[in-house]
């Protein structure tokens, strides 16, 4: 799926998104996997002194997770890139 597709669901509310569907879409703001440890995923960006923790659960991003990501891009002015 497409990266503006995936922002627009998530912004319209939706809250069933896949985990792929969102590692694609956090790669779009240059994040990349850090590391690995048990079902957590730790990506880190360049610029950003946050981490962006994401579990996968049942093929599913858990929602709490969208919302720290969504908040970490707006106070850190992050721009997608297709």
């Amino acid at each position: 799926m497409k990266r503006e597709k995936i922002l627009a669901k998530i912004l319209s509310g939706s809250k069933n998104i896949a985990f792929t569907d969102f590692v694609n879409l956090i790669e779009g703001y240059k994040f990349e996997l850090s590391r690995t440890r048990g079902s957590h995923q730790i990506f880190k960006h360049k610029d950003v002194m946050e981490l962006v923790n994401l579990q996968n659960v049942d093929g599913q991003v858990k929602s709490y997770q969208i919302k720290q990501f969504l908040e970490l891009i707006e106070k850190h002015n992050l721009k997608l890139e297709e």
